[in-house]
């Protein structure tokens, strides 16, 4: 069925007339690997920069078309820019944006309709637990009063729909989707619109115009809050999004032990250069308690990510410990603030959440804040 539905796919491109007037698009080699999946098609068109705004009208017109092969709900199909001999200082739209210096305004980003804040929680490198965190945050927030939605960001490595128990695609009213909905969370993943076991085998463009649809293009409705469970590490995508999309602040995940403090520290300055407040450091799995003998044991090292933010002036949010309880809540779906809401670990959370609403407000009110005349 997907070989038949990338050949009607190609059949269109080849009949459509480029605005660069040179032939189909097909026969140019400007195509990239077409991927459908549940009923969506994604694919990215390769132009020349110079051309890319005369070509973006041309991927709508394409979007449409392709809608309408048998077996196609959707279509995303994402511009990739590349640089032609002889345009030194060409940027291709493919590549993010220089970041922008300390102090120069930062062009706005467009709101979110309904969503007051959007907080990312990142982390330098994967591993450290930060998909466990994101959630267990958002129903820590949640726990607190506040209407909390969180989208997946890790296109390659889809987690929420695990650890929230979700499954099967989400409904759509027009061209916007509808987010899922666990313990009072509203949920967003591509996780959701692929198999599990599908890897996402994508260039960075088509990466973003993921991201902006299942932020842009979903109902969430009225949030006070959204997390974004953010991709690891400090590439394209993670730049782009910090740049893009109207944070309030970031939370970074680290555990304890030297090598993820290192990758947390390129986390944090990243966010920095793009002026986005960081609002504190969580060390995750900073000890382990045997459940037999109650013996602690720091597995990882202990108190890395507390120096670490102290020497970058960073908040310290506090530290959750390597229990078996919360591994195996996440695996089931069933998260520890949710369903064991009296137990140690839920409080720890709901206490980190407690402490990041207090430095966004921190934060908000020195945003809001301008220089005060008094007359006297």
């Amino acid at each position: 069925m997907s070989d038949t539905v990338r050949q009607s796919i190609l059949d269109i491109l080849r009949q459509m007339n480029p605005p660069d007037g040179k032939g189909d698009v097909v026969s140019r080699g400007m195509v990239s690997e077409i991927f459908v999946a549940d009923g969506k098609a994604f694919f990215s068109l390769t132009v020349p920069a110079g051309q890319a705004a005369a070509f973006e009208p041309f991927c709508r017109a394409v979007e449409e078309r392709v809608r309408t092969v048998e077996g196609v709900r959707s279509a995303v199909v994402a511009l990739t820019g590349e640089r032609e001999a002889g345009q030194a200082g060409a940027t291709p739209p493919s590549r993010p944006a220089a970041v922008p210096q300390v102090g120069r305004p930062a062009r706005a980003k467009p709101e979110v309709p309904g969503v007051k804040s959007i907080i990312a929680v990142a982390s330098g490198k994967g591993g450290v637990g930060k998909s466990t965190t994101s959630v267990n945050l958002a129903l820590g927030f949640a726990a607190l009063g506040l209407k909390v939605g969180i989208l997946d960001a890790d296109v390659y490595g889809p987690s929420i729909p695990r650890l929230l128990g979700l499954s099967g695609a989400p409904a759509s009213e027009g061209q916007v989707l509808l987010p899922k909905e666990a313990f009072g969370l509203k949920a967003m993943s591509i996780g959701l619109l692929v198999e599990e076991d599908t890897p996402m085998i994508w260039r960075g463009p088509m990466v973003m115009s993921a991201l902006t649809q299942l932020l842009r293009e979903v109902a969430w409705g009225d949030l006070d809050l959204l997390v974004v469970d953010m991709p690891p590490g400090t590439g394209d995508a993670q730049l782009t999004m910090a740049q893009q999309v109207p944070l309030a602040g970031a939370v970074i995940v680290s555990t304890p032990q030297d090598l993820a403090l290192l990758d947390a520290r390129k986390g944090i300055a990243m966010f920095q250069k793009v002026d986005v407040p960081v609002l504190g450091v969580v060390e995750n799995m900073s000890y382990f308690l045997c459940p037999s003998c109650g013996t602690r044991s720091d597995i990882f090292g202990h108190g890395g990510a507390r120096a670490e933010a102290e020497r970058l002036g960073a908040p310290f949010l506090g530290e959750v410990p390597l229990h078996m309880a919360i591994r195996e809540k996440s695996d089931a779906g069933q998260p520890v603030v949710a369903t064991e809401p009296d137990g140690p670990h839920a409080a720890i959370y709901r206490e980190i959440a407690a402490k990041t609403l207090a430095e966004l407000d921190r934060v908000e009110v020195g945003r809001d804040s301008g220089p005060r005349i008094v007359f006297e």
